[in-house]
């Protein structure tokens, strides 16, 4: 934002340039430069023509007495003819550098001396008009410095305003903080209407259909206005703010716009169709031409100001060029509103087109200078176009502004900031920025907020206000008044610390992803996920403001990251992966949650692993990992919690290969997760090849069932009785049937599966298992018959539950 310091003095007592500068910084406004305007015209002075000859060698050029306000006059050759004797010009002096980089020195032209050069306005940097000199005005003296004279002197400041400090894009508002920075009040600009002629309720209607985007509307009418160039004094004054000056009337809405803050548009009445305004939203294909000349196609959620037939502008970002201000012009139709900064900035962005109006919207206008911004502008437009205001403003409010209120305790700011702020300097201060007292006691005082301050809300806004005017630097260095403790770690963080653990010693890498997947990556890997009374497909949870296309939903699986982390190692021609993710997965909340719900969130554990089970070497080949290789690393996961009594089940996720898939439950039957191969076709979806193995585990249901704290079991000092146990059973029968029955016998102390067999001379259907029981009791050493007697038990419970036969 430039600020004009000749234009800000008027509001409010200025310190030197570089004092402002330091204070505004101090206070969060950071100026980044500032700039001296009508520098680069030292030198230049006001200079009368006191005679005018022909050059003697040259029928373009003439021989010029001027008086430069000292000593005697001076001749100058000069090549413009728009002159008289006794006109005033600019007049460069030897040794002076123009804004161009032309060096003026004593020169000779065609054999006739020259101490000087006679300027146009595009020679001076002012205009881009050379068609002559710049001819000034009568009542200047010579010997004037040309800035001084045509006004040019000025300093301006580049502020950076922060996004949420709105008020401070104009003028007034910056007035406002110095005012506030130096004791000072401020003198806002006097506006005094003259209305003449009907009401302006007879000229044009107004109304709002969308009040959620429109909280108020207001409009007046001036008539008889001549449109032309505007003053020299307002178009200087805009183009040092950087706005180029377009017409008086145009320029009002745009001096108005940088004084006060809130963006004005100007239409041409009779070019409203109907003498109706319409603030509604786009309709479905509508399409409106801009002030830019683009035609723009509208979404039904842009907000238009339209007359009774079309679009006329998009509402706080550029008007339409159906209705815009002309040399014809006679009769204008003036605007000011309040738009809501959600629905500007969406509309901005959506169609590329940032302006000065909507870069107020969007970051939230005052909805106070609704009618002052109005007056101000019309009072202007009168004056500097000739026209006459109709009586009253046409005036649509489809939501009452409310005025914020937040209590302030006084004690508040020594526990915020370390240093006290006496109640007296409070007010002061606050007052000073425009806030209000309403009431007081003993603890605190309730202020009411100023319109324009969208950026306060809760009582450490009025901290800020409180420790930015004093000064950051203000604040002491104190140590926090109680010790810092450091919080315990939760039950969880040795859970996740031993899966890390577990995982790492098996030879994995933790990959770490975006919680964010793409459709495409969760499709492969089709979720049933249960939903109140019946089953639903579940992809993923759908983001309402994606960062991307490929970021647009919530993973309900690790899986199909680490897929994809996998795939980009195989092209990078790494081909062994095991790498594992501890993250949360998301599931929609249950159909009868009311309101706006969250997600069920699930803390897990996944990993995947393909590739050669170790690196091939003098003493074995390149074996690829098997469904034993993941399943002993989910095992080594559960015994690094210490899970006992863990079940493994056949069969697994649908798309899993349904030969090469297991579930892995708790002791009472609680579901773990699940370890398998994944699919061929699932593999060649991600681009990868057969014999792809995966993993996932929910790790809260882990750490219920785990044992973090080992307990002690006492060794064991009396020899075992070990014997083999070998039985046919059908092949439907599950060795996890087996081990069950074999260890429900209190003197097994261990049961192992050592040997599968199958073919012959095993009968079809039925395969073999070989185990190894150990037998013990911890109070006397068993004899043979002891031991016997307790394996014709097992035989007989197998026999009997499962249909085994003992094989000789």
């Amino acid at each position: 934002m430039q600020i004009s310091l000749k234009w800000l003095s008027q509001y409010v007592d200025l310190p030197s340039p570089e004092a402002l500068a330091k204070g505004l910084t101090a206070v969060g406004l950071e100026v980044e430069a500032i700039e001296r305007i009508g520098q680069g015209l030292a030198g230049v002075v006001v200079a009368r023509v006191l005679a005018a000859e022909k050059h003697p060698n040259a029928e373009k050029l003439s021989v010029t007495s001027v008086d430069r306000g000292e000593g005697a006059p001076i001749q100058v050759v000069c090549g413009a003819r728009n002159y008289a004797v006794g006109d005033l010009v600019p007049l460069a002096t030897v040794g002076t550098t123009l804004p161009g980089g032309v060096k003026i020195e004593k020169a000779r032209l065609r054999g006739v001396e020259s101490f000087g050069m006679l300027c146009s306005a595009r020679e001076l940097g002012l205009d881009a008009d050379a068609s002559g000199l710049l001819i000034l005005p009568k009542d200047l003296a010579p010997g004037t410095p040309i800035a001084e004279a045509l006004g040019l002197e000025d300093v301006l400041l580049e502020v950076n305003v922060t996004p949420n400090r709105p008020d401070c894009l104009s003028h007034i508002g910056i007035a406002r903080e110095v005012a506030a920075l130096l004791g000072q009040p401020v003198r806002a600009p006097a506006t005094v209407v003259q209305e003449a002629g009907e009401p302006a309720a007879r000229a044009v209607q107004v109304r709002i259909e969308a009040p959620d985007r429109c909280a108020r509307y207001a409009a007046r009418v001036v008539e008889g206005v001549r449109i032309g160039p505007s003053p020299a004094w307002l178009a200087r004054r805009l183009e040092a703010c950087g706005v180029r000056s377009i017409s008086n009337v145009v320029d009002a809405t745009n001096f108005v716009l940088l004084e006060l803050g809130h963006p004005l548009h100007a239409f041409d009445l009779d070019k409203v169709a109907g003498a109706e305004i319409v603030v509604r939203t786009a309709r479905p294909g509508e399409r409106i031409t801009t002030l830019d000349g683009k035609e723009r196609l509208l979404e039904e959620s842009d907000l238009l100001i339209a007359d009774r037939d079309r679009g006329s502008a998009l509402a706080g970002v550029m008007g339409g060029g159906d209705s815009e201000i002309s040399q014809g012009t006679t009769r204008v139709l003036l605007e000011s509103a309040w738009f809501a900064p959600g629905s500007i900035r969406r509309t901005s962005r959506r169609q590329g087109l940032k302006s000065e109006a909507s870069y107020r919207f969007e970051r939230g206008a005052d909805p106070g200078m609704v009618l002052p911004a109005l007056d101000r502008c019309a009072a202007l437009i009168a004056e500097l176009a000739g026209g006459t205001v109709r009586p009253g403003v046409v005036d649509r409010v489809a939501r009452p502004a409310t005025q914020g209120q937040v209590r302030l305790r006084w004690t508040r700011p020594a526990e915020l900031l370390g240093m006290a702020v006496p109640r007296e300097e409070a007010r002061r201060v606050l007052l000073g920025l425009g806030f209000g007292e309403l009431a007081a006691d003993e603890e605190g005082a309730t202020f009411s907020v100023p319109s324009w301050r969208v950026d306060v809300a809760i009582e450490e806004d009025l901290v800020e206000e409180l420790v930015r005017t004093r000064g950051y630097d203000a604040i002491p260095e104190t140590l926090p008044a109680a010790a810092v403790r450091t919080p315990a770690e939760g039950p969880e963080a040795g859970v996740v610390a031993r899966i890390r653990e577990a995982l790492e010693a098996a030879g994995f890498s933790e990959a770490i992803n975006f919680s964010f997947v793409a459709e495409p990556d969760l499709a492969p890997l089709r979720y049933d996920v249960a939903v109140g009374d019946g089953t639903t497909r579940a992809l993923g949870i759908a983001l309402k403001n994606p960062i991307s296309a490929e970021l647009s939903l919530m993973r309900t699986s690790l899986v199909p990251s680490l897929l994809k982390n996998a795939a980009r190692n195989r092209a990078q021609r790494v081909d062994d992966v095991r790498l594992y993710e501890l993250a949360r997965v998301y599931h929609p909340a249950p159909v009868e949650a009311e309101g706006d719900a969250p997600t069920l969130e699930d803390l897990r554990v996944a990993g995947v692993l393909l590739g050669r089970r170790a690196p091939a070497g003098w003493t074995g080949g390149a074996d690829a990992v098997d469904f034993y290789d993941a399943k002993a690393a989910t095992e080594a996961v559960l015994r690094g919690l210490g899970v006992a009594g863990a079940r493994w089940e056949a069969g697994g996720e649908a798309w899993l290969h349904p030969r090469v898939a297991a579930t892995v439950r708790a002791a009472d039957g609680e579901r773990f997760g699940w370890v398998g191969e994944l699919h061929p076709r699932v593999a060649e979806a991600f681009d990868l090849p057969r014999g792809v193995l995966a993993f996932e585990l929910r790790v809260e249901a882990l750490a219920r069932h785990g044992a973090l704290v080992p307990r002690y079991h006492v060794i064991p000092s009396l020899p075992a009785v070990l014997r083999d146990l070998a039985v046919l059973v059908a092949e439907p029968v599950t060795a996890e049937a087996v081990l069950a029955a074999v260890r429900e016998e209190p003197l097994v102390g261990e049961a192992t599966i050592f040997d599968v067999y199958r073919g012959a001379p095993i009968p079809a259907g039925r395969k073999n298992l070989a185990l190894a029981i150990s037998y013990r009791a911890a109070d006397r050493t068993l004899t043979d018959a002891e031991a016997e007697a307790a394996h014709g038990r097992i035989v007989a419970r197998l026999a009997a539950r499962l249909g085994a036969e003992l094989r000789g």
